[in-house]
């Protein structure tokens, strides 16, 4: 019998600034830290930016900066998917990231 996934997960919210630029995001803890978790995610953003042709701004950003100009913040971490995807909404609107899709 399969399990079900839980839909109370880690969840965890954070920012990729270079300069004054800066993305906020979140992941699912899906590593053994919140830290791993978050680099993790950083790497397939910086590997779609570079596979794929997308024209999003973190990913024009992470091909003219490079990925060793980023840094990475954790801003928030709180259990569950719906309420990481309504405080992530509310930190786009409070702090108006430049580098998130409009």
């Amino acid at each position: 019998m399969l399990r079900k996934k839980r839909s109370d997960r880690t969840h965890v919210i954070y920012e990729l600034r270079v300069g004054d630029e800066f993305y906020i995001g979140i992941t699912a803890k899906t590593e053994t830290t919140v830290n791993k978790s978050v680099i993790t995610r950083f790497n397939k953003h910086v590997y779609r930016a570079r596979s794929e042709n997308k024209q999003w701004p973190l990913y024009k950003a992470l091909r003219r900066f490079g990925a060793d100009a980023f840094e990475i913040f954790i801003l928030e971490t709180g259990r569950g998917k719906a309420w990481a995807h309504q405080r992530e909404r509310e930190l786009i609107r409070e702090m108006q990231p430049t580098l998130n899709e409009a």
